[in-house]
């Protein structure tokens, strides 16, 4: 819920060879740009050629890698014999391998490196990259083989990984229009491309204000409540920015979030809090009202194209939720729970707040604050006494600890290899004496560089023509700071990282022939829970007593400093919760509201849809809606915000099985983790996936013993 996993809806320029860099070139890859079209050369499956990069060769390359792949498409489509799994699935699968390529360093370089420069290039080519899926789709004569071998996959002898690429493919091409008329077809082409200028619009502007407003501490007493790694970062920030003596708080979670829950300077708060939340809602040039409004629109025209009530409707079609309904009831479940819970946690703070000098009400930037006040009464935490043994390189090694214990797994840091930022650290992964694959660490905030922390793939896993290992990437935005300072992140943090590196254990893990089944390539409400899963080994006392140490005194962490953060394991879950579910809610019901003929002002529905649902006037969503980049600057989480407690219902249950044996250690319960969901990717349906770990389906009632609500009916 506080995190990012980076993955859009699969478009078709990404399918096939998308996913596949680093193998030898088929007889159509002909290139002559470089780095960005050639195959990955070298050990280790060969990797990418940062070293090489000019970004101002990347248009170019990926516009020669569309002519490539499309000459490959037109080969399969003019074949004189019959459609079959190989002449058209398989083939499917092997082109486009060049493109693939470019598109990596274009999806690493947009979200990592995106300077003025880069987003030229990616406001040009996002619109060129849709008309291109949409003339692979409606491509009639390339659907007509895909059916062909869909109608005969029961009676053609596959295997049930070439079914379900195959059926893969069909309901792909099904979904995103491929059985339309010309006058549909032609005017979804236009929608997808509009739509994709949109996104690309939101990112940026959202981009922009995150760079252009920061919080300015004058003098000591703006400091009042900081730790001293808050204030050496927000030192660290002024001097980028030319304000040496001063001390700034940047507009990014990874310091204004901390700087609000901390703060006893209330009027700094707010001012911080306001800032952070009006992200894309200045009435500006940056402001993402009206793209919001047009996006909603041409959502709910494709959707009634394609043959459904609403975009949620055909979002939930291919996830396991399968209808809005079906998300809505567990949300509205929980929502209950979540919200009573936020009344005792509401009342607890004014208790504290009624004792001080001056006489407030608990408003949304007090929240976070006053939550910490009770923690430290109640459980005797402080929270800046635990990032004091939490230095962001120990919490990276307990990490490799629980991946090795759990997983067999080594991580070897490799020197030498080119990196897009020299920040960025490799390794190699591997199993005995087998390559695994090899993992990029990006953990530090720069400008250019989207907020948050989530997980990248470079290279997907595959046994098809050859066995081709992962590269997979985790990214984070912790303030350096200074040559030689520890850089020390709160619990939260430490499990976020836990959290990225599931999915980056997902991706490296994979052992499926096909890559658009591989590792992550899952249902969307359903790829979140290995990750989610792997945040419950950082707080193991064996992580914790080898890696959790003092980073002055290396000193493990104490005992009962352990136990008070077990104690309040549920501590503000009512705030994490409905926070969260505030802002899935509004997305379903504005994806459900949005229709092709009427403009709807995202602040208004906001204010409606909080007080339809009851919100508490404490709490706002967690991604307000003009910087709700998970559903508004790509098609991947929208309607689909739910995915996240959809998911936890089954990593709850998950964790069980291993509470239920003692350990999260137990050899067979790790095992069966591992063989069960880890390497089969979407090679076998989640629910079935699910049930083969599990031995039956889920327990959604876990979800409410895991958050500390009370169990329903």
């Amino acid at each position: 819920m506080r995190r990012t996993f980076l993955k859009g809806v699969v478009a078709v320029a990404m399918l096939g060879g998308a996913f596949l860099m680093g193998l030898n070139p088929s007889t159509a890859e002909t290139t002559s740009v470089e780095p960005f079209l050639d195959p990955w050369t070298g050990a280790r499956g060969g990797t990418p050629r940062f070293d090489l990069a000019k970004t101002t060769e990347l248009k170019p390359a990926i516009l020669k890698g569309m002519d490539l792949k499309r000459k490959e498409i037109q080969a399969i489509v003019d074949q004189k014999e019959p459609p079959t799994f190989q002449n058209t699935i398989a083939a499917l699968e092997d082109c486009g391998r060049p493109l693939s390529r470019a598109m990596r360093f274009f999806d690493i370089y947009t979200s990592t490196m995106s300077d003025k420069a880069m987003q030229s290039i990616e406001s040009d080519l996002r619109p060129q990259l849709a008309k291109f899926d949409s003339e692979i789709i409606q491509n009639d004569g390339l659907f007509q083989r895909i059916k062909t071998v869909y109608e005969s996959r029961e009676k053609s002898g596959l295997n049930s990984e070439q079914k379900r690429v195959t059926e893969l493919y069909y309901t792909m091409f099904k979904r995103q229009g491929a059985g339309l008329d010309q006058k549909k077809k032609a005017r979804l082409r236009e929608i997808n491309e509009r739509l994709a200028t949109l996104f690309t619009n939101f990112g940026h502007n959202q981009l922009a204000d995150e760079e252009k407003y920061f919080l300015v501490l004058e003098n000591e007493s703006d400091l009042a409540g900081l730790p001293e790694s808050l204030r050496r970062d927000a030192s660290a920030q002024a001097e980028t920015r030319n304000l040496k003596g001063k001390w700034v708080i940047t507009n990014t979670r990874s310091l204004m979030e901390p700087f609000i829950t901390v703060s006893s300077r209330r009027d700094l708060r707010e001012k911080g809090w306001r800032m952070w939340t009006s992200r894309g809602d200045h009435n500006d040039e940056h402001d993402n009202k009206a793209t919001i409004s047009e996006i909603l629109k041409l959502r709910a025209e494709r959707a009634q194209l394609l043959g459904f009530a609403s975009h949620a409707h055909w979002i939930l079609a291919d996830n396991m939720a399968k209808t809005p309904d079906a998300a809505l009831d567990l949300m509205m479940r929980i929502w209950k729970s979540a919200t009573e819970r936020v009344k005792e946690e509401v009342a607890e703070m004014q208790a504290i707040a009624d004792k001080e000098t001056e006489k407030i009400k608990i408003e949304p930037w007090d929240y976070r604050y006053y939550a910490e006040l009770v923690r430290k009464a109640k459980y005797d935490i402080d929270q800046d006494e635990v990032k004091q043994y939490l230095p962001l390189d120990k919490v990276r090694d307990g990490m490799f600890y629980a991946a090795k214990k759990v997983y067999g797994l080594d991580m070897r840091k490799i020197d030498g290899l080119p990196t897009v930022h020299p920040d960025v650290e490799v390794y190699e992964v591997s199993r005995g004496d087998k390559q695994v694959g090899l993992w990029y660490f990006d953990p530090y905030a720069r400008d250019g560089k989207r907020s948050g922390a989530w997980m990248n793939e470079y290279r997907t896993q595959e046994n098809f023509r050859e066995p081709i290992t992962p590269i997979v990437s985790n990214n984070s935005n912790f303030n350096k700071g200074k040559p030689g300072e520890p850089v020390l992140i709160s619990l939260d943090d430490a499990t976020t990282m836990f959290h990225e590196f599931g999915h980056a254990l997902h991706g490296l893990q994979s052992s499926v022939a096909y890559p658009s089944l591989a590792g992550t390539n899952v249902k969307r409400d359903f790829v979140e829970l290995p990750s989610q899963v792997n945040e419950r080994w950082a707080l193991t006392d064996e992580v914790l007593n080898k890696y959790a140490l003092h980073y002055q005194t290396g000193k493990p962490i104490p005992p009962e400093l352990v136990a008070k953060l077990r104690k309040a394991k549920t501590f503000n879950m009512g705030f994490h919760t409905t926070e969260y579910l505030a802002a899935a809610l509004y997305d379903m019901k504005i994806h459900l509201a949005a229709t092709p003929d009427k403009s709807i002002n995202p602040g208004d529905f906001e204010r409606v849809t909080m007080t339809e649902i009851g919100c508490p006037k404490e709490i706002v969503m967690r991604h307000r809606p003009t910087q709700f980049g998970h559903i508004f600057s790509d098609d991947g989480y929208s309607a689909g915000y739910y995915s996240y407690i959809w998911a936890d219902t089954y990593s709850a249950d998950a964790a069980e099985a291993f509470e239920e044996v003692g350990s999260f250690y137990d050899r067979a319960t790790c095992d069966r983790f591992r063989d069960t969901i880890f390497c089969v990717g979407n090679s076998v349906a989640p629910e079935v996936a699910f049930r083969n770990f599990r031995g039956r389906d889920v327990d959604t009632n876990a979800l409410m013993r895991d958050r500390g609500f009370p169990v329903t009916k």
